[in-house]
């Protein structure tokens, strides 16, 4: 018999309920065309809109929306391919596992191997950084309507199929946080396939744009700049989809609803937003002399381990405890059966991957110089973003491990960096 599932309680709401989540759906699109508009002004000020807005007509375009339109479809061709193997995601409430396909790095590679052909054929891809605008209209607008699809296919499912926060009952609430857990057709599962296919690889492909227009600008090379931004970035999505069955265990996928806050961050957030100092790059370039340029790629590479280390040990103990390379980490038993690691990357801070992704975020922004603050954008929405989700793992873990989380803290007093925070 299945599981009922509990709606949340009014004190249990997050994102400060129904007004927050409806103020988000509004604040966060007009925050993102605030940011491609100043990114592309001359004074580029972060806290003041640009001087002359274009016209209407420059934030709409069919070709754009069906550009957009052929990339999902291409994408979902590509993950459907029977390549790479599959595999079972976490138990569910009515105790069945989901099957998984772990081919996202290889869609990257045949993107990646498609766009190159085309590049050799004369395909103008930097005209598509001239399309960033109408693209992003249509991303927002896709993922809408995708949510509103989604609001009304999750009253065709049982209640063990929804998610744990998103079906409080207000439908505001509801449909920015998602009802259905996992929705899917057959094996196609929606939240999973938009996680870290067409907006993460759009995002590598949108910098590729970028970066290609100011060689053209430059009739020769692109700036050692440009080109630090484009390389981490991609190493950032290469790694993500090199390690796709990561993803399984994040929150985004065992407890949050696919709703519009996670489309909308999937599809238009990442690429538009991730991609800013690129952006930047292009309409404001940046010297960048050689040993500054080391010391960002060494902070970087700290980052990076840091980041691949930690998350690194967490899979390969959460696969197998017995691994040789984990298993003489000290551990806490808890209540559930499961053990919470005490020592190694896990017993220096509660969550050492998002230091690691800090020092990224960081390292990402500092060849665009410090004279103006929108590169840095990204960074400081990291800080915030990551702290929410520090507060929102956080409450999880208590309510699942109990006493053993509160001695895990007593013993890792730190969150995220050591002796600060």
């Amino acid at each position: 018999m299945a599981q009922k599932q509990t709606a949340p309680s009014p004190a249990e709401l997050e994102f400060g309920g129904p007004l927050g989540t409806a103020a988000l759906m509004l604040l966060l699109p007009l925050t993102l065309f605030h940011l491609l508009l100043t990114c592309h002004s001359g004074p580029c000020s972060l806290l003041s809109l640009p001087s002359e807005l274009p016209p209407i007509s420059a934030f709409w375009s069919s070709g754009a929306l069906l550009l957009l339109l052929f990339w999902l479809g291409f994408q979902a061709t590509l993950y459907l391919l029977p390549m790479g193997k599959v595999t079972e995601g976490r138990m569910l409430r009515d105790k069945s596992h989901l099957q998984y396909p772990l081919n996202g790095f290889r869609c990257l590679g045949l993107t990646a191997l498609l766009v190159g052909l085309g590049l050799a054929g004369g395909l103008p891809f930097g005209n598509l950084s001239e399309m960033l605008l109408p693209l992003a209209s249509a991303a927002t607008v896709i993922a809408f309507f995708l949510s509103l699809f989604l609001y009304l296919k999750s009253f065709t499912v049982p209640p063990s199929a929804l998610a744990p926060g998103g079906n409080s009952g207000n439908p505001i609430y509801d449909f920015f946080l998602g009802r259905e857990l996992n929705p899917r057709f057959g094996s196609f599962d929606l939240k999973y396939f938009c996680e870290l296919r067409p907006g993460l690889i759009g995002w590598a492909l949108i910098n590729l744009a970028l970066l290609l227009r100011e060689a053209e600008r430059q009739r020769g090379w692109p700036s050692l700049a440009m080109g630090l931004v484009s390389a981490f970035q991609f190493i950032y999505v290469a790694d993500a989809l090199w390690y796709e069955e990561a993803v399984l265990t994040t929150i985004d996928i065992i407890h949050d609803g696919f709703g519009f806050m996670l489309a909308f961050g999937d599809l238009v957030w990442v690429p538009f937003i991730y991609s800013l100092q690129a952006q930047f790059l292009l309409n404001h370039p940046q010297s960048l002399e050689l040993p500054v340029a080391g010391a960002i790629c060494l902070l970087k590479a700290i980052g990076y381990f840091i980041f691949r280390g930690a998350n690194s040990q967490k899979n390969t103990f959460r696969r197998n405890p017995s691994d040789p390379s984990v298993a003489g980490l000290e551990t806490i038993p808890t209540a559930t059966g499961r053990h919470l690691l005490v020592s190694g990357w896990w017993g220096m801070v509660r969550h050492p991957n998002y230091l690691g992704d800090l020092i990224m975020a960081l390292a990402w922004s500092l060849p665009c110089g410090v004279t103006h603050l929108l590169p840095y954008f990204y960074f400081f929405y990291f800080v915030i973003l990551l702290v929410h989700r520090e507060y929102r793992d956080e409450r999880q873990c208590l309510q699942k491990y109990g006493l053993a989380w509160r001695e895990y803290c007593r013993r890792v007093p730190y969150r995220i960096v050591p002796y600060i925070y």
